[in-house]
């Protein structure tokens, strides 16, 4: 949903620095292996805090919304996998008008790269998993799509274009 269907304002970098998650490392990873439950509960309050201030920001990107109409009109199901906590999900989703039924937040199943979300949406859609795209803007999205045996597809939007298709590349799977 982040960077490919709204814009995010998200600060990793400030998140990090203020939970005290080295830079290199993965926030969610870093929470839950901290030892200390008070601090897994701060931690995850300073997280929530900024993705509640991020969503109450979002807007769609530029084409992302069209290209979910033109998704809908060729009858392609639709569903979107997050990181993001349920709460900032659905603020972003209602603040955006965003008509998209099936949504899994890290609430919901395993973080991406996990596959879990995603297989789920295979089945639910009986579709198999090698003719599904999914889209993503992030390593873990690519990562995740490759777990499931998914078609990888990375959008990278560029500021001045307005054609969704131009900022999308397919990423085949590494050879074992």
């Amino acid at each position: 949903m982040d960077d490919t269907l709204v814009q995010t304002s998200l600060d990793f970098a400030a998140i990090k620095r203020d939970i005290g998650c080295p830079i290199k490392d993965d926030i969610l990873t870093f929470i839950s292996n901290l030892s200390c439950s008070k601090q897994q509960s701060e931690a995850n309050r300073v997280v929530l805090d900024h993705e509640l201030h991020d969503a109450q920001t979002s807007v769609w990107l530029p084409g992302a919304e069209a290209f979910v109409e033109v998704a809908r009109l060729h009858a392609l199901p639709l569903a979107i996998v997050t990181r993001n906590c349920r709460q900032a999900t659905e603020l972003k989703l209602n603040r955006n008008n965003i008509g998209i039924d099936i949504v899994f937040t890290r609430e919901d199943a395993p973080a991406k790269p996990d596959p879990t979300a995603l297989l789920s949406i295979a089945d639910r859609w009986q579709i198999e998993t090698h003719e599904i795209a999914y889209l993503g803007d992030y390593i873990y999205d690519i990562q995740a799509a490759h777990n499931a045996d998914m078609q990888a597809w990375l959008y990278k939007y560029q500021a001045g274009i307005s054609d969704y298709k131009t900022c999308l590349s397919y990423i085949e799977k590494p050879k074992a």
